[in-house]
């Protein structure tokens, strides 16, 4: 995703490096959209997960309807998991 994110970007960082950007600041400028992204997912994952939970309650095993730690667990692993 990194990638492909900076391929469709080239003209654009090539301008902002020629308008004077360093180049430390425009590896931050990817990373800054990719968390904005990744933050967003999380937000709206977990809103549509406490949404389905009561719905699935009678199908989850060992876990409560509102399981605070599979509720931070599961958004943080899948941050962290590497494409």
């Amino acid at each position: 995703m990194a990638f492909y994110s900076v391929g469709q970007r080239t003209q654009e960082i090539g301008i902002r490096m020629a308008l004077g950007a360093s180049q430390r600041k425009i590896p931050w400028l990817v990373a800054r959209q990719g968390a904005a992204l990744v933050l967003l997912g999380m937000v709206l994952g977990l809103a549509l997960a406490a949404t389905l939970s009561r719905l699935l309650s009678s199908l989850l095993f060992a876990v409560g309807e509102r399981d605070p730690l599979t509720f931070v667990a599961a958004p943080l692993l899948l941050a962290w998991w590497p494409c």
